[in-house]
């Protein structure tokens, strides 16, 4: 059974908890199984969280387009904001992980974690504004 939820979210970290019930919820109603919907709404949080703190340099008001699909075996999430043109793939410096713990800077594995936990990741710019499509297979 094929079941789709969108949002738009303002650009504000506690639209979170929104978000985090959509996914959810679609985990519940997919019955997928609890360690992929932790890795879907992890990504989606880390995603989230750099474009409200890094995508914008006003104060303006500005919504972030989410939607989540869950079919039999694939949870799709499109994610399309205003903020400044990001590939995730290509614009991201991969962390050093052989570093120790003390030599490593805060922050920088959000994306790490993305490529790394979703099967399937498409970028694109497209009218001012990004297009991330995020892919988890249940048996991916």
């Amino acid at each position: 059974m094929k079941v789709k939820r969108s949002l738009c979210i303002a650009s504000e970290l506690n639209e979170l908890e929104r978000l985090h019930d959509a996914v959810a919820e679609l985990g519940e109603v997919g019955d997928w199984p609890p360690d992929l919907v932790y890795q879907v709404d992890l990504v989606l949080e880390e995603l989230i969280v750099n474009t409200v703190n890094y995508g914008y340099d006003d104060d303006a008001h500005h919504e972030i387009e989410i939607t989540l699909t869950s079919d039999e075996d694939v949870f799709t999430v499109e994610i399309i904001d205003d903020g400044h043109a990001f590939n995730p793939l290509t614009d991201a410096p991969e962390p050093d992980l052989d570093a120790g713990i003390e030599d490593r800077p805060i922050g920088g594995l959000g994306i790490h974690l993305m490529r790394v936990m979703m099967d399937d990741i498409h970028y694109r710019r497209e009218q001012d504004k990004n297009h991330l499509t995020l892919i988890k297979r249940r048996n991916g």
